[in-house]
């Protein structure tokens, strides 16, 4: 498989469609672009010019919800170049986050959890993810939601 082309699809979990604000750096020049999709252990972003494959960089990713915007570390799973985006894709690449620690792991998937139930609504959130209740700490987040 090159590294032009999108790996089968092994994601452990499910991703849900949200767009957000992305910023980085490469080399001295700084780039802002947009998610297309967030799961727990990564995100793809959409750009014209994917970084290669392997490469850790740290990233801005802007929360509606959150004064400040969260520094993640990701590394590059695999890309979409413009020259080979087919029917209804997009170039950019595939980020898997990586963490530094236990507690920054928990905190990040427990941060994108929210987002996706605010998204889906809970009961979309639980239907994705097979499951009949939302862990007990999001459960007062999603009171009040339609779904």
């Amino acid at each position: 498989m090159s590294q032009n082309t999108k790996p089968p699809d092994k994601r452990i979990a499910p991703r849900t469609a949200i767009e957000l604000k992305v910023e980085y750096r490469r080399l001295n020049t700084f780039f802002a672009d947009y998610t297309k999709n967030i799961s727990r252990g990564g995100t793809f972003i959409k750009t014209p010019k994917p970084l290669g494959v392997g490469t850790d960089f740290l990233f801005k990713l802007s929360i509606p919800t959150l004064n400040e915007p969260i520094v993640l570390t990701g590394q590059v799973l695999w890309v979409v170049k413009p020259e080979d985006v087919g029917p209804g894709e997009h170039p950019g690449m595939g980020i898997k986050f990586k963490y530094s620690s236990k507690e920054e792991q928990d905190a990040i998937e427990g941060l994108v959890e929210r987002l996706m139930i605010d998204s889906l609504g809970r009961h979309l959130y639980e239907k994705l993810l097979h499951r009949s209740s939302v862990p007990p700490d999001l459960k007062n987040d999603t009171e009040g939601h339609e779904d």
